[in-house]
């Protein structure tokens, strides 16, 4: 209600339950961008379906309501960060344990880190190292190739060697890091359905600290 706009009654009659979920259809979403009055509510609730859509997927087609408590507090300067990550180590570790799945979360900010990290894709080095980098504005400068199939994808991830990727980020200035929490070294990181065991030891090696 607060990010629609919209009645009590309107919002309740649009909530579906899909499994152990609470959710509305894009399709509600989409047709109240089309008709609202209000340009940046319709700019809320696109970006509201970006987020339920694509970095936070759960059901296909609908936000979930956890998604939207998120979104609704980013205006009071809640970093979602840590929940993207959350939600990415949930979903491959998910995969990883199964042997098998569909990974749930935003592919393109995993791409994103494929290509920052990933030294030799093509066999070049084209990592752009500068303290303004970032690989979000690089992404998006650069025109969509489609000669890397899914099958190519295969063969790169399962032949990768240690030094094909850089593990530190190119961007990333030289600080401190932490690497537990008071006495704990496995802390949980939060994401929006549950917790994810998190190690922060395991940073000294990507970050090549001592």
């Amino acid at each position: 209600m607060n990010i629609l706009g919209m009645s009590e009654q309107w919002v309740s009659a649009r909530v579906k339950q899909k499994g152990d979920s609470k959710c509305i259809p894009w399709k509600s979403l989409r047709d109240l961008i089309l008709v609202y009055p209000d340009t940046k509510k319709k700019v809320d609730i696109f970006a509201l379906s970006i987020y339920g859509l694509m970095i936070f997927p759960r059901v296909r087609g609908y936000v979930d309501e956890a998604v939207i408590d998120l979104f609704d507090r980013l205006d009071k300067r809640v970093t979602p960060v840590p929940t993207i990550l959350a939600e990415t180590f949930r979903s491959l570790s998910a995969c990883r344990s199964t042997g098998e799945g569909r990974f749930i979360g935003c592919a393109q900010l995993l791409l994103v880190w494929f290509h920052s990290h990933f030294w030799k894709v093509d066999k070049v080095s084209y990592r752009v190292f500068s303290e303004n980098y970032s690989p979000l504005k690089e992404l998006a400068a650069t025109s969509r190739r489609d000669n890397i199939t899914k099958e190519r994808w295969i063969v790169i991830l399962q032949n990768l060697k240690d030094e094909d990727v850089e593990w530190k980020a190119p961007w990333m200035v030289p600080n401190e890091i932490l690497y537990r929490c008071g006495d704990f070294d496995l802390v949980p990181l939060l994401g929006i359905w549950r917790a994810v065991g998190y190690v922060p030891l395991l940073v000294l090696k990507p970050y090549r600290s001592r």
